[in-house]
């Protein structure tokens, strides 16, 4: 009897368990299915690949030391130099050594930064008017010397912006200014789409500036000479 009492008492605790904790199974359950479907319905994106930044759109001189007052023309997609500058010294650091310091006339840059990362070292900018004309782009070189070359303004068309970087690069052409180029291109092809001065109220308090000064773009004439200029991301 006390067996069967025992047996009994047994299975009927073990039958309250069941019908208490059958809710709290159930509930677990569902709250397992609900991750599953989860993991399912939203799985882990993959990162996106970076996206590498355009080549920068120049013409060199190479053939010897430079007769003009340029070293050839540089045209940036853009008036941001954190943006424009580490593409440009990407491919001047090979040519002409590392590039440590950059100058420019504030005229038609928004923002002059202190300085720039760039591939492995940083260039230090600086900007000073009226020594620089406007449309120049100084730059300094870590064991070889300055460079000087033409910046045509961004929004240019692409046939003008090839003459300028032909008449920049040009080994004899005669030693025209960067802004003798620019009006030069304007007199002879019409309105250039050039920037308009920044309001020095708006971004930089200066004074002075170099102004264009009128001139003939020079035409090529005679036999061709051999390749003389350097063209890159055209």
């Amino acid at each position: 009897m006390d067996g069967t009492e025992g047996i009994s008492h047994t299975g009927f605790h073990a039958g309250s368990f069941s019908a208490k904790d059958e809710p709290r199974a159930a509930a677990e359950a569902a709250r397992r299915r609900v991750r599953i479907m989860s993991a399912t319905l939203y799985p882990t994106l993959p990162h996106p690949e970076p996206v590498a930044a355009p080549a920068a759109r120049l013409a060199l001189k190479t053939d010897g030391t430079s007769r003009g007052l340029l070293d050839g023309a540089w045209w940036p997609r853009s008036r941001d130099l954190l943006s424009e500058l580490p593409a440009l010294t990407d491919v001047l650091d090979p040519l002409w050594g590392r590039i440590t310091r950059i100058a420019v006339n504030p005229e038609h840059w928004p923002v002059i930064p202190r300085t720039v990362p760039v591939d492995g070292h940083t260039v230090k900018v600086g900007w000073f008017t009226p020594e620089i004309d406007p449309h120049k782009l100084l730059l300094l070189s870590y064991g070889t010397g300055r460079f000087d070359l033409l910046v045509i303004p961004p929004g240019t068309e692409a046939e003008s912006a090839a003459r300028l970087m032909a008449a920049a690069s040009d080994y004899d052409g005669p030693p025209l200014t960067a802004s003798a180029l620019i009006a030069a291109e304007e007199d002879r092809h019409g309105v250039l789409a050039a920037d308009q001065p920044l309001d020095p109220d708006e971004t930089w308090e200066y004074e002075g500036g170099a102004s264009a000064v009128s001139a003939t773009v020079p035409q090529q004439t005679g036999p061709p000479r051999r390749a003389s200029r350097l063209i890159i991301g055209m």
